[in-house]
């Protein structure tokens, strides 16, 4: 069973939360404790010891990250819940940190629930938080850290530091500078939904890149683009005209 703790400061999100728990999660996670104030939460967490914390983003005037950094070590799992805030999704969704948007779904919160069986270890939880903080202390900032899963556990990399993308079916190799390369867990559809914000364009079905390092593009029927890697990629017809536009925009 895992052992869970509720932090919010709205007992209507609460009542859903434990409704959501009491019928679709009885078997997996045992509800332990509801706190609806800041200092009581971080007096419950030193106290019942969870194996899961659902924690609000706002408490109050203060934050859940706030309360998070009452720690020196996070050896718990934590699932943030938020209504609206979304400079903290992307910060979540870059550190691999789950979150639920109010109010929650069930089948979100049993997908969440289903993640944390598997387990992983107390390091991976901390560096996950270390991306998570530093993200947030850098939301302006175009330095992002990102949280890989690979074969051998989770990698925690600089996004400007990634030079192209490559599908490889349900798996994505990520190049970065310096001519190393990681085979990650993920589609290259869900690094693409990540990184376009970030100066990343996918110039091809299988090929995503970060227009940083663009060296030159070659015409042809859709063309190439070389990178600083000394890499070339290809670039597919039918996305050739926006790619176009965007470098024009550089």
């Amino acid at each position: 069973m895992i052992r869970t703790i509720i932090i919010d400061d709205e007992q209507h999100c609460i009542d859903r939360l434990k409704h959501l728990l009491n019928e679709h999660c009885t078997s997996s996670v045992e509800l332990t404790g509801v706190f609806q104030i800041f200092e009581e939460g971080v007096t419950a967490i030193k106290k019942l010891q969870p194996d899961l914390l659902f924690l609000d983003v706002q408490l109050q005037d203060k934050t859940g990250f706030d309360l998070l950094q009452q720690f020196n070590e996070i050896n718990f799992e934590v699932i943030f819940t938020t209504a609206h805030e979304k400079y903290a999704v992307q910060a979540f969704k870059f550190s691999a940190v789950d979150y639920l948007l109010k109010p929650v779904d069930a089948d979100d919160l049993k997908q969440a629930i289903n993640k944390l069986q598997q387990k992983i270890s107390k390091e991976e939880v901390s560096k996950k938080f270390d991306v998570l903080f530093y993200n947030l202390k850098n939301i302006q900032s175009t330095s992002k850290r990102i949280t890989v899963p690979t074969i051998k556990g989770f990698e925690f990399l600089q996004v400007h530091d990634i030079v192209r993308c490559q599908s490889d079916i349900n798996y994505t190799i990520i190049f970065l500078k310096g001519k190393q390369k990681i085979t990650v867990a993920k589609t290259l559809k869900e690094f693409e939904e990540l990184l376009i914000d970030h100066n990343f364009f996918r110039v091809h079905n299988s090929h995503l890149i970060n227009l940083s390092y663009i060296k030159s593009y070659n015409k042809g029927k859709g063309g190439t683009v070389t990178l600083a890697d000394n890499s070339e990629v290809e670039v597919s017809t039918r996305r050739k005209d926006d790619f176009l536009k965007r470098l024009e925009e550089l």
